[in-house]
């Protein structure tokens, strides 16, 4: 079986009703990056940061994966898959994707403020437990904070995600401008004679000259007509 590696970000929730941060009403409208996406906002307020990841995990029980997750999950009939994703929500899991690399974190997990990469201190939250309160401690003793990369912090999981785009034999992209590096970047590492697909609704610019097989789309719309593409 060949090799579909598929890189996500906000576009593919978008349709389950996620909010996306970059798009104009989106949550950087409403809450300033500095405040709630990085380690100096954390260590300023620590109390609103928790409680912004708190409403974003309430937001999770709210939604379901659309059939664009779905879709991608079905490609496993097909293709070896790994799915490497910008979002920190779970709808990828939901929807039966089986191999999955978060670049970004993931929102239903909680981790050491001191420690967080430390695996011994990641957790994941159960549904009733979502709502994380300050006093919650980590194994080391700091504070629970949300399992998310935030902007200023390295992204452990790059050099993995790197690993299988070099390998891939057919590389999908869905839903992401493109701007956010080092996952942007990883179009970079793309053997120059795979495939490259692009599915999002809007224009995005593509920086590193290679010819891509763009697919106007949303993601349910876009994957419903690559399907028919790469699997007939």
């Amino acid at each position: 079986m060949k090799n579909l590696v598929v890189l996500t970000g906000a576009g593919m929730s978008a349709e389950s009703g996620i909010s996306t941060f970059r798009d104009a009403g989106g949550l950087w409208d409403q809450y300033p990056v500095e405040q709630v996406a990085t380690p100096e906002g954390y260590a300023a307020n620590p109390e609103l940061v928790i409680d912004f990841y708190n409403e974003r995990r309430k937001q999770l029980l709210a939604v379901k994966p659309n059939r664009g997750h779905e879709l991608v999950a079905e490609m496993e009939k097909f293709f070896h898959v790994t799915v490497i994703t910008q979002n920190i929500d779970n709808l990828h899991e939901r929807a039966g994707s089986s191999h999955i690399i978060h670049l970004h974190g993931e929102l239903t997990k909680v981790t050491s403020s001191w420690q967080p990469n430390n695996p011994a201190y990641i957790k994941e939250l159960k549904p009733e437990g979502y709502e994380v309160q300050m006093g919650d401690l980590a194994g080391d003793g700091s504070q629970l904070r949300p399992f998310i990369v935030w902007f200023g912090e390295s992204v452990p999981m790059i050099e993995t995600a790197i690993d299988y785009a070099e390998t891939a034999d057919i590389f999908l992209i869905i839903g992401t401008s493109l701007n956010v590096y080092p996952a942007a970047g990883l179009l970079n590492y793309v053997p120059a004679h795979v495939p490259v697909y692009l599915i999002d609704p809007k224009q995005v610019p593509i920086v590193s000259g290679r010819k891509v097989h763009v697919i106007q789309k949303g993601a349910s719309e876009g994957m419903e007509e690559l399907k028919k593409i790469i699997v007939g």
